[in-house]
């Protein structure tokens, strides 16, 4: 008999994997459209929100290694979404700028913000308590990062 504490239903952290998997699933229909996948689509939401960044400002941003950002961004600047360039201080820094394609997929994918958060809209989700959600998921994140923190000293 597996403990309680042993069931995969019973993990926090197994509840929040799937529906990170299945809001990524959600995306994928609407990204696919412009030929992009959901990480591309993340670090466009980086660029929009500040374009110009080196690569380590949006690994950072999106909580990932630059190696792993590094093939992402090589990728769409072969789509033209995107430039990078050496730093004009720092040679080993790579800038990361926005090209006239980049800026224009906002307009292209203006729905897609919307269009994901009414998929998820149900009895207990709602646009009143979306915003207690993300003070839990924020909540979180915190605690998360400060235990981390504890960790790495």
């Amino acid at each position: 008999m597996v403990k309680e504490d042993f069931k995969l239903d019973n993990q926090l952290c197994f509840r929040l994997y799937t529906a990170s998997r299945l809001l990524t699933q959600a995306y994928h229909p609407l990204l696919s459209e412009q030929g992009l996948t959901y990480p591309q689509y993340l670090v466009l939401l980086v660029l929009w929100e500040k374009d110009t960044q080196p690569v380590n400002d949006i690994a950072k941003r999106l909580l990932l290694e630059t190696n792993t950002v590094t093939p992402l961004l090589q990728r769409m600047e072969k789509e033209d979404i995107l430039t990078r360039a050496k730093g004009k201080k720092d040679a080993r820094q790579i800038i990361v700028s926005l090209t006239r394609k980049g800026k224009d997929l906002q307009k292209k994918l203006s729905c897609v913000p919307k269009t994901v958060g009414d998929a998820v809209m149900c009895d207990s989700v709602t646009t009143e308590t979306v915003p207690e959600l993300f003070r839990m998921l924020d909540d979180m994140i915190a605690c998360l990062r400060a235990q981390l923190e504890k960790q790495e000293q």
